[in-house]
């Protein structure tokens, strides 16, 4: 700034102007400090982490989460949660022990079936199944439904046209239906033969998922940027596109692996699933189904455990839901 008090033009007036616009000598400490700039603020954290932040200030979440690991354990090491062998009967068992409470983890915590099996054992035995039947179902149409989708929702064209035709073609048949004609036409249904057959139809729903999440990333800046760096395709889908639209495919996936247990209980019920000598929830409610009024408790510990499994997944897929998306927090 010019000093005004030493021009030529100077005077009374001018002194009386530059004491008027210059600040006081003995100002307060706190106002006449300079600003050292804006205040310094922390990394900003990614989707992911803001996410992570909201689900766990959410009792459900974690409800659902100690639920999971604990089916989780109990299907990894089912020998740390009972003593007694599921497959073996003794007929003078037969319906007599009612559900008792007075031995803990043991063999007649549930009472017997009709073949004079424990219950209890069967029930956590059949744990497994029922798990790896959700978990590699996800799995299986998680990859293939996100390939197909990303592929057609990238590239777009005939390539997506051709993709989406086969998305409605699978989409129209019935989910339950179409895997009954599929298990039928094999003899021995065991645990990944039921995996392919709810897999050949369930993948449908994650193509659409993410062949919608693609199309919204794909329009990014940030694509647009990479692509004028002079990004290959491989790297501006699986740096950039994959890892944005990956939250809406997660949370169908979640919220699936639920329903994916249930309709293997369903095909094991009507019995066109898992089949002897598997264990399988759906396989003992089947079995139950002729004493359910004289003897209700061998259908109800079974299928209270298929439901509880359930709503822990259906559960942790709704948390997940709400946290990836900002509209809903």
């Amino acid at each position: 700034m010019p000093d005004v008090t030493k021009s030529q033009s100077g005077g009374a007036a001018v002194d009386t102007a530059v004491d008027a616009v210059a600040p006081p000598v003995e100002a307060d400490a706190t106002t006449a400090a300079p600003a050292a700039g804006p205040a310094p603020q922390g990394k900003p954290r990614s989707l992911w982490g803001d996410a992570w932040s909201e689900l766990r200030h959410r009792p459900l979440f974690w409800i659902s989460a100690v639920l999971l690991v604990l089916l989780l354990a109990i299907a990894a090491f089912p020998g740390l949660f009972t003593s007694a062998e599921p497959r073996n009967g003794d007929l003078t068992n037969h319906f007599l022990t009612k559900p008792e409470l007075t031995h803990f983890f043991q063999a007649d915590w549930f009472g017997y079936d009709g073949q004079g099996r424990s219950i209890y054992a069967r029930v956590i035995y059949g744990t497994r199944a029922s798990i790896m039947v959700g978990v590699g179902v996800t799995a299986v149409v998680t990859l293939v439904g996100g390939l197909l989708g990303m592929v057609a929702g990238y590239f777009g064209g005939w390539i997506d046209s051709i993709i989406s035709r086969l998305v409605d073609i699978f989409f129209g048949l019935p989910f339950l239906l179409g895997s009954m004609v599929v298990l039928n036409a094999f003899t021995e249904r065991k645990v990944y033969v039921v995996i392919a057959a709810l897999a050949f139809l369930g993948w449908t729903t994650i193509a659409r998922v993410m062949r919608s999440s693609v199309i919204t990333a794909k329009q990014a800046d940030y694509v647009t940027a990479a692509r004028a760096l002079g990004a290959g395709t491989g790297r501006i889908l699986f740096r950039h596109v994959l890892p944005n639209a990956l939250a809406p495919t997660i949370v169908v996936a979640t919220i699936s692996l639920g329903a994916y247990i249930s309709a293997e209980a369903t095909l094991s019920f009507l019995g066109l699933g898992l089949a002897d000598p598997t264990i399988s929830w759906g396989i003992d409610i089947s079995d139950a189904k002729d004493a359910i009024r004289d003897n209700p408790h061998v259908m109800l510990f079974p299928a209270g455990m298929l439901s509880l499994t359930v709503f822990a997944f259906i559960t942790l897929g709704d948390a997940v839901r709400d946290a990836l998306d900002p509209k809903l927090r």
